[in-house]
């Protein structure tokens, strides 16, 4: 627990006394009005800002791990040391300052300058090629640049966009909360000032990995030295009549989020056909906006298949205070005009429909290309494909997870630009295992939930707390081993779950 709970914050420039400092507790004040946290580790102590530079979140509640701080809300990782944020989906540094001890206090000085840039590596592939400019691929470039790399660097992005936040598109963009200017990952300078080149609205059509060459929709030519395949998910398209009509959409890049923004302008009533995590998002984004919004969906609870019947009914009761209308344990036969026909004979009125039924990872190129594949592109504990110097990571990658002792792939943003950082240490020479635990989060009205490991199948969920509260966790066991949390208005118990499965996975 963070020691931020005083009225008054103090102020470092006037000191603190090093024993008011709890270990490993951070202690939130400022300086010069800038929020700062103090953090004493055994006979050292570091002051660095007080907001995660990803969303903002209060690093004062997150958890301190070695000479690390995790942020709460998404779980980024930053050095107390450096400042730099060493795990996405941050990827700015904290500012920090340097300290002094005088007479028992600590005392803030001046803010240090960001750390020097890392010397190229010693040996280190000529060229570079990513394909995929997601979540995987971008992670990647920014890793590759912050580790001295200075060889070529392409990116190639089927998307017309640069790389943005996607988890956005479905929450606060497509409610009409987030403007614009906040989904860019990078200002097109950067992609500039750092050399890395974006081939965009364009897709590899064709590898060679004997001759290292990539042929591109356009026929143009591509080599490359190393190579990390990003190549993300497709959404799974529905065939029933009506399916295909100007006004079914699905929400997968920043265009198809535009689109659905444009149609709310002149509709009162919208569908969603599935109760994913993105289709009630999306449901939820709409509300937001003011349309009726019904969800049509197999199951009988929202959900249950992955957070249990407990919380996957907290869900549903969650929406349905919010206006949303659900017809469960039911299918859309036909999609006409301004109605969707339903296999029980229901009729739901709609000026348009959102399509949410999941993802398929984008293999064919790995196919064709003769990688190993099996319900992804099968990679070792380094993402290393099975072609030499060819590399894979985000949806499309399936590693071996040491946390759940199976092979998995997850697709999850987080994890994706995780995995493209760890790949681009891995091709520059590093040798790292990707360890981390799959961690994704998602947001509903006022609530987020946080779900850390991962549980494609289990025996047993075990509630503590009460969703309707808003405080609750829920643990899900398989043969009695642990494989995943879920967390709700309980985000330290998130990064403790996080951080128990990574030392547990580190010890199998």
């Amino acid at each position: 627990m963070s020691q931020s709970g005083q009225s008054e914050l103090p102020n470092f420039s006037k000191g603190v006394a090093l024993n008011a400092l709890d270990e490993s507790v951070p202690l939130r004040g400022s300086i010069d009005g800038e929020a700062a946290i103090m953090i004493r580790k055994g006979a050292e102590v570091f002051v660095v800002g007080a907001e995660c530079t990803h969303y903002h979140g209060p690093l004062a509640e997150g958890l301190v791990v070695g000479e690390t701080i995790r942020c709460p809300w998404h779980h980024a990782c930053f050095s107390l040391r450096s400042g730099e944020a060493i795990r996405a989906p941050a990827f700015d540094s904290l500012p920090r300052w340097r300290v002094e001890e005088i007479d028992g206090k600590i005392f803030a000085r001046e803010k240090l300058p960001s750390p020097a840039a890392r010397p190229a590596p010693r040996s280190a592939p000529e060229k570079i090629v990513i394909v995929g400019a997601g979540a995987a691929g971008f992670a990647a470039a920014h890793r590759l640049r912050a580790e001295g790399y200075s060889g070529a660097l392409e990116m190639i992005g089927a998307d017309f966009a640069a790389p943005y936040d996607r988890p956005n598109l479905s929450k606060d963009y497509l409610a009409g909360t987030a403007p614009p200017e906040w989904l860019p990952l990078r200002d097109p300078a950067w992609y500039h000032d750092n050399g890395v080149v974006l081939r965009l609205g364009r897709r590899a059509e064709t590898l060679d990995v004997s001759e290292k060459l990539l042929t591109l929709d356009d026929g143009s030519k591509v080599g490359y030295d190393a190579l990390l395949l990003a190549t993300g998910a497709d959404p799974v398209h529905l065939s029933i009549p009506g399916a295909d009509r100007p006004n079914v959409f699905y929400l997968r890049q920043l265009a198809d989020a535009d689109r659905i923004i444009a149609a709310c302008g002149g509709a009162s009533r919208a569908a969603v056909i599935g109760a994913s995590f993105i289709g009630l998002e999306v449901a939820a984004s709409l509300r937001t906006r003011g349309l009726a919004v019904d969800v049509i969906a197999p199951e009988a609870v929202p959900m249950a298949r992955i957070l249990g019947p407990q919380l996957g009914a907290h869900i549903q009761r969650l929406h349905e205070a919010h206006g949303v209308v659900f017809h469960l344990e039911d299918t859309v036969t036909e999609i006409g005009d301004d109605v969707l026909s339903l296999k029980s004979g229901a009729a739901v009125a709609a000026d348009f429909v959102v399509i949410g039924v999941g993802v398929r990872p984008n293999l064919s190129l790995a196919e064709s290309a003769g990688l190993a594949v099996d319900k992804g592109v099968l990679v070792d504990a380094y993402l290393a494909t099975s072609a030499l110097g060819v590399y894979a990571a985000g949806d499309i990658a399936r590693w071996p997870d040491r946390i759940s002792g199976e092979r998995v792939r997850v697709e999850h943003w987080a994890v994706a630009e995780r995995q493209g950082q760890t790949a681009a240490r891995n091709i520059l020479g590093h040798n790292e295992r990707f360890d981390a635990a799959p961690f994704f989060w998602s947001q509903h009205y006022d609530q987020t939930i946080s779900y850390v490991g991962h549980a494609p199948q289990w025996d047993r969920c075990e509630l503590s707390g009460d969703p309707a509260s808003g405080n609750c966790a829920v643990d899900y066991l398989q043969g009695g081993r642990k494989l995943a949390v879920a967390t709700l208005g309980r985000d330290l118990d998130s990064l403790r779950a996080e951080l128990a499965f990574e030392e547990a996975g580190a010890l199998g």
